[in-house]
């Protein structure tokens, strides 16, 4: 998914900047990236994370980056910032999220003469296609808002300017971007967890759309917010940290009421209530609350080497990661009923590999217990994990070997409590081998989450998309 961090201080800002971004880290390990802003010009450093963290990455080049504001990202997708000349003046730009539309965008811009830099893999950088979109127009202000309303899919951005950092949320705020504030300076981030530890409170959230330009002395508003919301679900379900809050709805807490749902559904006995490390243990915590059945440790994570397994971009590490990262307790699983809250099942691989060792250590009985709804659809507006395409779905294979072929007609395996959706489920447990298999409802994840279903993307569960 990858996130993005700006501060803008009244003295050098390198440590908040190498801090900041390095608190997003959980949301990706492809590539990292800082710029700051001094009277010598820009300075900007950029590494591959797939071997290694941001920290040890970046410690070596804090020496060479100077300054009072940056700029910092951890990018699922091309190597950022980027810097570019223009007519604008010199500035250094970070994205996330993903551009569909990007081909037509690359037509417009040779239809005006202008070229692109190719990337490794092949085509045009989607940090440089917004970058060059931005350029286009004749002020930062004016850029800005004519790369967002040209972009399809979504994109949140921090510019880097003389003049201060423009941040931008995406046109319907699919990923969030949080303001923090301090005696000596502002931040921005993807994250609200990157702010208590380097001193910031939380000011205020991006909305929709939202243009600001943050300086040292404050935050100026350059576009008021539109009116239509579509933030990412997932965030709260998987992705996001359990001391982050978006749109002022903190993940942990969410976490705890989606498994307090789930209990509220139970028929099951069990002799524990376990969690898969480590975002499915709030949702565990919170079925254990409720149902009062008491909640164990049988895997525990160990966590000073093995990063989040949808991290690697190869499937072969990406399943290494998943194994190794897991360490079961046998005396605790061998001979009793498990009920196992996890948050989702993409591929159901690693939770196929987890459920095997489980029989292996004795365990008696498995239910496993599903925060979110099945996956059904491929995102299309966010870089998730390469491994969510259509074909690679739990779900999608279930459908596939119950149809015989692929079917467009879908709503009804995603209705709750439908034929097809009970068939669905059952061939999904049947082929992880579990006792049982339940999924949330998705009424009960939108109340978990507390905001409007119409103001909440819910696209991979249901395939809907308001706007």
């Amino acid at each position: 998914m990858g996130g993005i961090f700006a501060c803008t201080s009244k003295t050098e800002c390198i440590n908040e900047l190498f801090y900041g971004t390095d608190y997003l880290s959980h949301l990706g390990t492809r590539r990292g990236g800082i710029a700051t802003i001094s009277r010598d010009g820009i300075h900007r450093s950029i590494h591959n994370l797939e071997n290694a963290y941001f920290r040890n990455k970046f410690e070596p080049d804090l020496g060479d980056l100077k300054g009072n504001m940056g700029i910092g990202v951890i990018s699922d997708t091309d190597a950022q910032p980027i810097v570019l000349f223009s007519h604008l003046g010199r500035f250094a730009l970070v994205m996330v999220g993903k551009i569909t539309n990007a081909d037509e965008l690359v037509k417009e811009i040779f239809s005006q003469n202008i070229h692109l830099s190719e990337t490794n893999s092949g085509g045009p950088s989607p940090t440089e296609i917004a970058g060059t979109l931005i350029s286009l127009k004749s002020s930062f202000e004016e850029g800005i808002k004519y790369a967002q309303s040209r972009i399809k899919g979504s994109c949140s951005m921090l510019l880097l300017t003389e003049k201060g950092v423009y941040a931008a949320r995406d046109k319907l705020g699919r990923t969030p971007l949080i303001i923090g504030k301090r005696e000596d300076a502002y931040a921005a981030s993807s994250e609200s967890s990157a702010f208590p530890n380097l001193g910031f409170e939380v000011e205020r959230t991006a909305g929709p759309g939202e243009i600001l330009l943050m300086t040292a002395e404050g935050v100026e508003q350059i576009q008021k917010p539109g009116e239509k919301m579509q933030v990412c679900s997932f965030l709260w379900v998987y992705y996001g940290y359990p001391a982050s809050s978006y749109e002022g709805i903190n993940t942990e807490q969410v976490r705890y009421r989606c498994g307090a749902a789930l209990a509220r559904r139970e028929d099951a006995e069990a002799d524990f209530v376990g969690g898969i490390p480590d975002s499915g243990i709030g949702h565990a915590l919170g079925f254990a609350h409720e149902s009062g059945i008491p909640y164990m440790r049988p895997y525990v994570k160990y966590t000073p080497t093995w990063p989040r397994s949808f991290m690697p971009q190869n499937q072969k590490m990406r399943d290494l990661v998943a194994r190794m990262k897991l360490i079961p307790i046998k005396e605790i699983i061998n001979g009793k009923k498990i009920i196992f809250c996890d948050d989702s099942v993409v591929r159901g691989t690693q939770l196929q590999d987890n459920v095997e060792i489980l029989h292996e250590y004795g365990a008696r009985e498995i239910h496993m217990r599903i925060a979110c709804p099945c996956l059904i659809h491929p995102c299309e507006f966010l870089n998730f994990s390469t491994s969510r395409s259509t074909l690679d779905l739990a779900g999608r294979k279930a459908i596939l070997e119950i149809e015989g072929a692929e079917t467009t007609a879908l709503s009804d395996y995603a209705q709750d409590g439908s034929d097809r959706h009970k068939a669905m489920v059952d061939l999904i447990c049947k082929r992880l081998k579990l006792t049982s298999l339940r999924y949330q409802t998705l009424d009960d994840l939108v109340e978990a989450i507390g905001l409007p279903k119409e103001q909440l993307c819910t696209h991979c569960w249901d395939g809907t998309s308001y706007f």
